[in-house]
């Protein structure tokens, strides 16, 4: 990077090669744990080379970006011959912007260049070593400028600084931040959101530190004078504060405003928000800001009910929330097993001597009246048709019926509460009972008179089967609706059987292929393959077994899977989103093409405020999501990314999804982009009231 005293005017440049990165006390990285860096010689991506200007004698530097969608797992540099750096950057001038510049003043004489060399690599000076790194990256945002002009006017700016954390990720530069960090200047951690401005900066402070003769550390050595022009007006574009506030909009556009700038809160619901009067506004009042509804359940009558009981319940409240609807996408699930009996158990808690403490609490009330009070906390809720029944029901009535095994149950009636639409009661049950659908309860009060009601509408059970290590599982190729029993055609315990409705797994699975239902719960190796079954044995489950129900997830993380981007199912209901959602969460991304499809659909209906929230869940989704992004921005839609960390810990190893996420998070932080942190989020607090130590410091380490 050397030449006599002349300015250099290039329209491409190089990146930092081996011998660069010796030169200044710097090193590539090698990629292998997170291969979502840009640079390498193979599968699309443009090598790192060091290429000779021989008009100009000096050393250039380019940078490159992959034009496919299928990168390598493990990353590397290399330096490539004489007769390919030439013709490789001569056919690379195509893809540069002809109107963007880098101009730099670099001075020292040819002959002085390896005496210049030993001692710059010696001293290891700060100085050079910034300006190196700084050359690099605007090298990259050249290489890439056709890509940059592509993307949509709002987010061109995000995507530029993109590509310059990308290329500063390539460098191994610790070694520079300790340096930075020890001379008490910015060590660049905090810059990923404004890289240039930040990077800019330093060379700025130390320049001036330079020129006032300070530290020998910070101080350009003997024998060079080495100077880079940086163009303000430009800078001026690239900001620290322009690019905050680009991060601030387009958090603003996708999520709404946030109250005092608060982290929002987002509360996946289903069927039991569109039976609930109080739900939907008791969390609105607890901070709730988005409703998320997954649309691989319900339909659009219930999505219908939850999104308009949120928006009344937000304009009542003066509390405004945003609606978004994951689109079901190619997941894998177990098929839908045929219900059970309508039948539900009551039991009464007993001692360790088996007396009742304390008797079991059933809510009697019409059907449609909807749930108890929120101070109640019944074991049961059941619906009674009988208005006469209900209406001379009295609190010390005896209410008496025969359950499901032809045995006499007593219920006393407790409390009395008047409900939304209707009145409902409290009856304490000492015995153990099992109701059904059909139960006709029979009510004898002080004055004789025999009143009858029945009860209706109890759901019927949900079947599944439960699995223990050495098990063997069939999932066999089913297109209805429902199945009959699990094991009907086996009486064998340890042999079961499952239906899936995925053609995808039967056609892309092989022998050995690890499998994973319920989001990791249970665990499997592929033992037999046909066009119709999957035989799977079963190497991890609960101690006394694990129950593997109907619409559980399935995953197969070595598998080459080919899904299709947006089903027809997706399709669909991408219709019903876009007029009552906010954003559309696009399930399973795992490369461009995906973006591509989606970006053709919306603009064919011309949805263009419709939020677009990328979940990754898989290994192909996270290596490629730096190009998604890319892709998306060429498209008005605000955009978001959520960090689907089910599927994304079962797809690539639990061991790994703390590097991911924090990695995932960086990459969006660069583009500006906002950030959804999900799955298992305060679980335990949902389920017991109570948060656990590790999931306060996971909500903690979310809010940053």
């Amino acid at each position: 990077m050397f030449t006599s005293q002349q300015t250099v005017r290039s329209h491409v440049l190089q990146p930092l090669n081996l011998l660069d990165c010796q030169h200044y006390g710097l090193s590539l990285r090698k990629v292998t744990l997170l291969p979502c860096r840009i640079f390498t010689g193979k599968s699309g991506y443009h090598p790192l080379f060091l290429a000779e200007n021989r008009s100009l004698n000096s050393h250039q530097i380019v940078c490159g970006v992959s034009k496919k969608n299928d990168g390598p797992e493990s990353i590397s540099s290399r330096v490539c011959a004489d007769n390919l750096q030439s013709n490789h950057l001569n056919n690379s001038e195509k893809y540069i912007n002809d109107d963007v510049e880098v101009v730099a003043s670099i001075s020292s004489s040819e002959p002085e260049f390896p005496q210049s060399f030993e001692r710059l690599a010696n001293q290891g000076r700060l100085l050079d070593k910034l300006e190196a790194v700084y050359l690099h990256i605007l090298a990259a945002e050249q290489w890439n400028a056709m890509l940059l002009e592509q993307c949509y006017r709002q987010y061109s700016a995000s995507a530029t600084n993109l590509i310059h954390y990308l290329a500063l990720k390539c460098l191994d530069i610790e070694r520079l931040k300790e340096d930075l960090s020890a001379s008490g200047l910015d060590s660049l951690e905090k810059s990923h959101a404004h890289v240039l401005a930040s990077l800019a900066a330093v060379i700025q402070m130390l320049k001036q530190v330079d020129s006032d003769g300070m530290s020998e550390k910070v101080r350009t050595c003997p024998g060079s004078t080495t100077k880079l022009f940086i163009d303000k007006q430009r800078m001026e574009g690239l900001a620290v504060s322009i690019m905050k506030r680009k991060a601030s909009l387009n958090h603003e556009l996708l999520l709404g405003p946030s109250e005092d700038g608060r982290t929002h809160i987002m509360v996946t619901v289903g069927q039991e928000a569109a039976e609930s009067e109080d739900l939907i506004s008791n969390l609105l009042k607890r901070g709730t800001t988005i409703f998320r509804i997954n649309c691989a359940h319900g339909n659009h009558s219930i999505w219908s009910e939850i999104i308009g009981r949120a928006k009344r319940s937000s304009q009542m409240l003066e509390k405004p929330c945003r609606i978004l609807m994951d689109l079901a996408g190619p997941k894998l699930r177990t098929g839908k097993l045929r219900g059970g009996p309508c039948v539900i158990k009551v039991s009464p808690k007993k001692d360790a001597y088996g007396s009742v403490t304390y008797p079991a609490q059933i809510w009697l009330s019409p059907k449609g009246s909807g749930p108890p009070p929120n101070h109640l906390a019944p074991d049961v809720t059941l619906c009674i048709e009988g208005q006469e029944f209900l209406t001379k029901l009295r609190i010390g009535d005896t209410v008496k019926f025969k359950d499901a095994r032809g045995k006499k149950i007593v219920l006393k009636i407790s409390k009395r509460l008047h409900v939304f639409s209707g009145t409902g009661f409290i009856a304490e049950c000492s015995s153990t009972a099992y109701i059904q659908s059909g139960t006709k309860l029979h009510i004898k009060n002080d004055k004789n008179k025999l009143s009858i009601g029945q009860v209706i509408a109890i759901p019927p059970v949900e079947r599944f089967v439960r699995l223990r290590v050495g098990d063997l599982l069939t999932l066999y190729r089913n297109s209805s609706e429902e199945e009959d029993e699990p094991n009907s055609e086996y009486n064998d315990a340890h042999m079961h059987r499952m239906p899936c409705s995925s053609g995808w797994l039967f056609d892309s699975v092989k022998l050995g292929d690890p499998i994973a239902f319920d989001d990791g719960k249970i665990w499997g190796v592929i033992k037999g393959t046909s066009m119709t079954e999957v035989v799977v044995s079963i190497t991890h489950a609960g101690q006394n077994g694990t129950k593997l129900g109907s619409d559980k997830s399935i995953n197969i993380p070595e598998s080459d899977i080919h899904f299709q981007g947006l089903t027809s199912k997706d399709l669909m209901d991408l219709d019903f989103v876009a007029a009552h959602a906010d954003m559309a969460g696009v399930s399973f991304v795992r490369d461009t093409s995906d973006i591509v499809v989606l970006q053709q659909e919306l603009s064919k209906r011309n949805y263009k405020n419709l939020g677009i929230v990328l979940k990754i869940e898989t290994k192909s989704g996270f290596e490629k999501l730096p190009l998604m992004l890319l892709e998306a921005m060429k498209s008005p839609n605000p955009l978001g990314v959520m960090i689907a960390r089910g599927d994304l810990a079962v797809e690539c190893g639990w061991e790994r999804l703390a590097d991911m996420q924090d990695e995932i998070i960086s990459i969006c932080y660069a583009a500006h982009v906002p950030v959804i942190w999900a799955t298992q989020v305060l679980e335990s607090l949902l389920k017991s009231g109570v948060p656990s130590r590790a999931e306060i410091s996971d909500v903690a380490c979310a809010r940053r």
